[in-house]
């Protein structure tokens, strides 16, 4: 198959234990950006927290596209237009957070401008959210009332034991408005109903005239499955969720093993 576009999730695929992306991949993907093919980062992070790896890639140079929040802005690197996003109802909010501050141990968060804001407090989890960002902690007492902007995603960071358990409660309350999944054990995204990578690819494919089978996704999280059965070749790194590696196509070495770069070489070039 004759694929023109390779998607890429960036913690634990494109980025290695360290969150570096290594000189010997960042190459291979402008050496295939410069034989036109596209490139797509495809993050549960917000738009801030994706930027820094656009720009090493030179995406605003070769036209590519930054999928942040799990699929719920779509931005085109060469002009900086959103041309595809959606947010959480106003509604959701405050009961969400009201479920969410009655177990211990849990944190809400969301993302303004270049700050994540804390709405309880912040755990382990938050602070890992925010140095793979790079983005600062703000603490936000009156968490609700502060969010008067569009809001794409809450994250709520915790236990994997106890996400366990509050993540039915919020399918079932809000099966009908939200998208509720763990996109890592310990992050449980909370999205705009039916946004996942997959369903946002199709959008992104239709505007620019490719289809799924021309298109290869490499992830390791559960927030992957959509896109990598979504695709033409599927890829699951070899440091993937075992559920991950079931849907996939094929399995590349990990993310400490430039994983991405063995993939450029044996269907990229």
């Amino acid at each position: 198959m004759n694929y023109q576009m390779l998607v890429l999730d960036l913690d634990g695929t494109l980025t290695n234990s360290r969150k570096e992306l290594t000189e010997a991949t960042r190459k291979a993907l402008i050496e295939i950006q410069e034989d036109g093919k596209k490139v797509v980062l495809a993050s549960g992070r917000p738009i801030n927290g994706i930027v820094p790896l656009a720009e090493k890639l030179e995406l605003s140079r070769f036209g590519g596209y930054m999928l942040s929040f799990n699929g719920a802005r779509i931005t085109q690197c060469s002009t900086g237009n959103v041309i595809y996003n959606r947010t959480l109802p106003a509604s959701v909010i405050l009961p969400i957070y009201e479920l969410v501050k009655s177990y211990e141990g849990l944190d809400i968060l969301t993302y303004d401008g270049e700050r994540i804001l804390s709405g309880i407090a912040a755990n382990i989890y938050t602070e890992k959210e925010s140095f793979i960002n790079k983005m600062e902690i703000v603490h936000a007492e009156d968490f609700v009332e502060r969010l008067t902007f569009p809001v794409n995603k809450l994250l709520i960071p915790g236990e994997p034991s106890t996400l366990e358990k509050i993540m039915p409660l919020l399918q079932k309350k809000f099966h009908t408005l939200l998208n509720i999944y763990r996109s890592e054990p310990f992050f449980l995204e909370i999205m705009p109903q039916n946004i996942d990578k997959a369903y946002s690819l199709q959008k992104l494919l239709s505007s620019i005239g490719l289809t799924a089978d021309e298109m290869i996704c490499c992830g390791d999280g559960f927030n992957d499955i959509s896109m990598i059965e979504y695709a033409g070749l599927g890829v699951a790194m070899a440091n993937a969720q075992p559920i991950v590696k079931d849907t996939a196509d094929f399995i590349t070495k990990s993310n400490d093993e430039d994983g991405v770069l063995h993939v450029i070489n044996t269907f990229l070039r």
